[in-house]
């Protein structure tokens, strides 16, 4: 008698269920995550820039205004900057990847 309530076909529909559910839950989450992931990635994108152009502008002036001696100075300012925004850049793209649930193994 207990078989006859637990068919092979009360077990799938009850699998089928549970799974969109949690097929539901999922994607939901991965809408919020990658919402914030974006938000988050894009603000860190934006300081970066900032940085980056800031210290280009500031390494362009130094070497304008004081040639060839200040060269170095004004060189060395743009390549510190240039690599903060470079590795705000990659941080921001690893945030951005992980609120879409990218894993690193595969290309972008």
């Amino acid at each position: 008698m207990s078989n006859l309530l637990n068919t092979d076909q009360t077990q799938k529909t009850a699998d089928q269920t549970a799974g969109g559910i949690t097929g539901g839950i999922s994607g939901a989450g991965k809408t919020v995550t990658s919402t914030l992931g974006n938000t988050l990635g894009g603000i860190a994108n934006t300081a970066g820039g900032v940085v980056g152009s800031a210290g280009r502008g500031l390494g362009d002036t130094v070497n304008s205004v004081t040639g060839e001696t200040g060269r170095p100075i004004g060189d060395g300012l743009k390549n510190i900057t240039g690599g903060i925004e470079k590795g705000v850049q990659d941080v921001s793209q690893g945030v951005k990847d992980t609120g879409e649930w990218k894993t690193s193994g595969g290309s972008s």
